[in-house]
């Protein structure tokens, strides 16, 4: 089987998976909803006529909550997961280390921060932007402390116009050491009521979604689906090595300013409005290099559709499990991924051993 032939089959088995997902999240939940049932509230709510053989019947109540509740919930899901899973193939591709995350630039350090001190000393400041911007005030301030902290990193990594990637591997380690120690700061004034909030925040949560929050982080999230495959060619040549990559013909320092604008802007945007959602971007490069090998232009766009699927089927897991309550998203990912990335650990050092 052909390289092209072997990406072309594992698209199509990754397009059934989010797709058999996708129905399972949106049918399963405290109310049941059936996929007969689910297309004939869509063609209600757009006035589309089916065919006899397709109306079923179907109560108000799986109406309000299919459109208000299951789909924003699924769509922002999808694209979080996607977000993610791209940002850290691509994360990978650049440092050129398959440990490589999207956080490892302190992105998530600097939206928890400043989400943190939103809610700790939100007394003040964080009121007056209440007042502007309501509940989005806490994402809004997550996206913001993304974006500051990413930018700081990659100046402290920027010297006479070209990036050193080992630098900033160090600045982002270094970031995210002194973010956390801020982080822990707040967390250790806070009131239990604000602990309480910090804790759900910082574990992630898609269970606020809404129509409002799905159009929030759409345009970022399609910008770096988009975007980011169209750098798979220059991030395989820099496997070779940034200086093969540039006798090759590739503008490297483009490429790695293109890779952290997309993947701040979409990891922050993601972290600000789900909170901190682990081991997505870690696992699912892994995942896909296993299932249609190392070329970015397969890893890339498959992890938008795996890291969605992977997303969607963990927050499942999370609503579920221990209904009605729900648990967090991220002890959900951290469960499932951590004993996954210790097998791949056991399995290369075997390799290595033989």
């Amino acid at each position: 089987m052909t390289s092209a032939t072997r990406r072309r089959s594992a698209f199509v088995v990754l397009a059934v998976l989010l797709f058999v997902v996708v129905l399972a999240s949106i049918g399963i939940g405290a109310v049941g909803i059936t996929p007969s049932q689910v297309l004939a509230i869509l063609a209600y709510q757009i006035n589309l006529p089916l065919p006899p053989m397709l109306v079923v019947p179907f109560e108000q109540q799986q109406a309000a909550v299919l459109v208000a509740i299951r789909i924003p919930r699924v769509l922002m899901g999808a694209m979080i997961g996607a977000a993610l899973a791209v940002s850290g193939a691509a994360m990978q591709g650049m440092f050129r280390n398959p440990l490589a995350d999207p956080g490892l630039i302190g992105v998530s350090s600097g939206a928890a921060l400043a989400a943190v001190a939103t809610i700790v000393l939100g007394v003040s400041f964080a009121d007056t932007l209440y007042k502007q911007l309501g509940p989005f005030t806490l994402p809004v301030a997550a996206f913001v402390g993304a974006v500051g902290a990413t930018v700081i990193t990659y100046h402290l990594a920027n010297v006479n116009g070209r990036t050193i990637v080992a630098t900033m591997l160090l600045a982002g380690i270094a970031m995210n050491a002194l973010l956390g120690a801020g982080t822990g700061f707040l967390t250790f004034i806070a009131t239990d009521a604000q602990l309480r909030n910090i804790t759900f925040w910082t574990l992630g949560s898609i269970g606020g979604a809404t129509w409002r929050s799905v159009a929030a982080i759409a345009p970022f999230a399609f910008v770096a689906i988009m975007l980011m495959p169209r750098l798979a060619r220059v991030l395989n040549a820099m496997a070779l090595g940034e200086a093969e990559a540039r006798h090759l013909g590739f503008d490297v320092e483009r490429a790695k300013r293109w890779v952290v604008v997309l993947v701040s802007l979409a990891v922050g945007a993601a972290v600000a409005l789900a909170g901190i959602i682990g081991f997505i971007g870690l696992i699912v490069p892994h995942l896909l290099r296993l299932l249609m090998g190392p070329d970015h232009r397969g890893v890339l766009p498959g992890a938008a559709l795996l890291g969605a699927a992977l997303l969607l089927a963990a927050d499942l897991i999370a609503r579920t499990i221990v209904a009605p309550a729900e648990l967090p998203i991220g002890i959900v990912t951290a469960t499932l991924g951590a004993p996954f990335f210790l097998w791949l650990l056991l399995r290369d050092r075997r390799r290595s051993v033989l």
